[in-house]
């Protein structure tokens, strides 16, 4: 079973910040004391809605300890690697229309 220990309040703040300064409106469904079910949806400058969710501990890479979230929106269907909370913010903010 996974473990959601790379999740903590800071990361969560730094994933709030990133999404803002891109400049994506984003909500939390407010689960930071369970990590497993944390969720946030942003929206991109074209509607679509993105659900971004923390990654879980078999997928962190040791080497990258950063990239801890991955982003999926269902039209077009699109899923990202794992990746750091401003990396997820670009690649929302750049997805093509």
């Amino acid at each position: 079973m996974a473990t959601f220990g790379h999740i903590t309040r800071e990361r969560c703040d730094q994933l709030g910040r990133a999404l803002t300064a891109a400049g994506i409106s984003w909500t939390d469904n407010g689960r930071q004391d369970k990590p497993e079910c944390l969720t946030y949806t942003a929206t991109d400058a074209h509607g679509r809605e993105w659900s971004v969710s923390p990654a879980t501990s078999n997928q962190i890479t040791p080497s990258r300890p950063a990239s801890i979230w991955q982003a999926q929106c269902t039209e077009p269907m699109h899923r990202t690697p794992v990746l750091s909370a401003r990396a997820i913010a670009d690649r929302i903010r750049a997805f093509p229309a």
